[in-house]
């Protein structure tokens, strides 16, 4: 087999994938497109090592070692991303991305005029000044 057959099939799957990580707006989408972009580049390991094995007269395989360490990497990397982002989906109801962005900068946390925090702090104020005025 051609050497252009894995490398074409490689650069698709790392292009899907690169697509998959600016377009969607699920975290665990991105999780699952930043895996295809991991597999993509095992591939290439692997079809390179095997083009460079035939080529040379020693076959140590480096690439699929590689390949091996890259897969245990990328299987730790979409455990702790899971975990993450069930976390964050338990504690805000929401994995979508751009809504996680915006409360993270406060545009949903604070009402626009302040009404509500400036009435909380008066109501704040009334019962310390009940409290001293008791003791």
């Amino acid at each position: 087999m051609h050497l252009a057959y894995p490398a074409v099939l490689s650069a698709l799957l790392f292009c899907t994938g690169l697509y998959g990580v600016l377009a969607r707006r699920n975290a665990i989408l991105v999780l699952m497109s930043v895996e295809l972009m991991l597999n993509a580049v095992n591939l290439n390991l692997v079809a390179f090592d095997v083009w460079l094995s035939k080529t040379a007269e020693e076959t140590l395989h480096s690439g699929q070692a590689l390949t091996l360490f890259t897969i245990a990497i990328a299987a730790a990397e979409i455990g702790i991303g899971l975990a993450i982002v069930l976390a964050v989906h338990r504690n805000r109801g929401t994995a979508d991305i751009d809504k996680l962005r915006d409360t993270a900068e406060g545009h949903e946390s604070h009402p626009a005029d302040g009404s509500d925090r400036d009435a909380l702090t008066a109501e704040q104020a009334d019962q310390a000044g009940k409290a001293e005025a008791t003791a």
